[in-house]
């Protein structure tokens, strides 16, 4: 299989750090692939009509695309626990916790180009406020939801990835005021996983 992946995307990282807590990184192939919302990049256009990575390449079968999907398909190929719980309120659990990092890198994404990637003078600062309370608020949320207890799933795969990526952009800081997700957070990354993974380069636009 062939992993389409961006270094500094935390989507594709955290299919990356899936595949390795699963065990089948080693069948995995990385290729990076640069995109942007402003540059097409045909190889991955090719294979997502969204031009977005991460794209999973398949011998003899379809190209799968997102990484929620990426990361479904890829707890089928092992034979450990499984990283999606499949039943009762633990899978609900881990389900509404990978929505909420990704609604965490969504936001943080957006919050970079009214910041930092669109021009001053089209930036617009209320919806850079908002995108802002959108972070503080999920992150008040996680202080409370977060349970180190448990056994790692995929929606703790999905944050600690969104917050180090967080972290690497600089964004409005997850740490102050919530101890208890910022342990959580330094525990998880001492993981082989994620020091496997780190995230490095810039988006080019």
């Amino acid at each position: 299989m062939k992993l389409l992946y961006q270094t500094h995307s935390p989507y594709a990282r955290k299919t990356l750090v899936f595949a390795h807590e699963a065990g089948i990184a080693a069948a995995l192939e990385v290729i990076h692939q640069e995109t942007s919302p402003t540059v097409k990049n045909p190889e991955v256009f090719a294979r997502n009509p969204l031009g977005k990575v991460p794209v999973l390449l398949r011998t003899g079968a379809d190209a799968i695309f997102d990484s929620d999907v990426i990361c479904a398909y890829f707890d089928t190929l092992h034979a450990g626990p499984r990283l999606f719980p499949q039943e009762g309120e633990p899978r609900w659990r881990a389900l509404r916790l990978q929505a909420a990092a990704q609604g965490l890198c969504d936001a943080g994404i957006a919050l970079r180009w009214e910041t930092v990637r669109r021009p001053a003078e089209l930036r617009y600062p209320p919806l850079r406020d908002g995108y802002t309370e959108k972070l503080r608020a999920t992150y008040d949320w996680l202080e409370q939801e977060i349970d180190g207890n448990e056994s790692i799933h995929v929606g703790h795969i999905a944050l600690a990835t969104a917050l180090s990526w967080i972290a690497f952009r600089d964004l409005p800081d997850f740490r102050e005021g919530h101890p208890r997700l910022a342990a959580w957070f330094d525990a998880f990354e001492t993981r082989e996983s994620m020091r496997k993974t780190l995230l490095s380069g810039e988006t080019h636009d």
